[in-house]
């Protein structure tokens, strides 16, 4: 179990903005970045697919279904089809008590619109979703983050892009396409923490840290990863006794929808 958390805690983790802050807007609109910048978010966290037209969008489910009440899948729509759908007002029918009038026709944002608005020095934690049913995908990205830059500053920054997927095959295609990318390798809440002990030598021969489901870790799991270089990132995490807990378990970030949450925290 993790160890009993402190009030204040004497390290930082870093504060990874799930799907922009997506407790407080439309998650992957440019709303939910925005205010999560505001929150002092470290990393702005994308889900990465593509359009029919071979676009890189930002989407987190491959059907459109919960955040448009369409049924079409993203990679079956052009980017004109795909940016024609509200993506915002769901969030106000769900949430009454977060609504805001400006979220209504929100739309699907571009990858190179996202790069083009928050800038190289923005740091970006970039999940590729699906590479199996997008095959390709992994070469426009690398383009995509050469042509705006990207790449390079993360370069200087020291990992001011991450890459995950709970695809090795498609994390070990990046590296090969460009090694100057770290790498997170993800783990589901079917993989037990046994599983990732397991996978943690293979892992840390191409990655930087895994990202593993929050009820699947405890202190001595990172503990485990640390030993092999890893960073520990779990996912998703919104209660500040959950955060405070978590930290004193010795993680390095964690994903959260409420980036002011943790920011609050960690500023005592």
């Amino acid at each position: 179990m993790p160890a009993e958390p402190s009030p204040h805690p004497s390290r930082r983790v870093i504060n990874i903005a799930h799907r922009g802050a997506s407790g407080h807007a439309p998650e992957h609109t440019l709303a939910a970045y925005d205010i999560a910048l505001e929150m002092e978010a470290d990393y702005l966290e994308l889900d990465l697919r593509l359009t029919a037209d071979g676009v890189l969008v930002a989407h987190h489910d491959a059907n459109l279904q919960r955040t448009t009440g369409r049924a079409e899948l993203v990679h079956d729509l052009t980017v004109e089809e795909l940016r024609a759908l509200d993506v915002g007002s769901w969030f106000n029918e769900a949430h009454p008590d977060r609504a805001r009038a400006a979220f209504a026709g929100l739309r699907v944002p571009t990858m190179a619109e996202v790069f083009e608005r928050y800038g190289a020095s923005t740091n970006y934690y970039i999940e590729l979703k699906d590479p199996h049913l997008n095959p390709g995908v992994e070469a426009k990205f690398v383009d995509l983050l050469r042509a705006c830059g990207v790449i390079e500053q993360a370069a200087l920054e020291d990992r001011g892009v991450l890459v995950q997927s709970f695809d090795g095959e498609s994390l070990a295609r990046v590296r090969a396409m460009e090694p100057r990318l770290a790498l997170i390798q993800l783990f589901s809440l079917i993989q037990s923490a046994e599983v990732m002990v397991e996978e943690m030598s293979r892992v840390a021969t191409f990655a930087v840290g895994i990202g593993p489901d929050k009820f699947n870790l405890d202190e001595q799991l990172v503990t485990r990863a640390h030993a092999h270089g890893l960073d520990v990132h779990p996912f998703t995490v919104d209660e500040p006794e959950e955060m405070a807990s978590l930290i004193a378990a010795g993680v390095d970030g964690m994903f959260t929808n409420f980036p002011d949450r943790l920011t609050a925290l960690m500023n005592g």
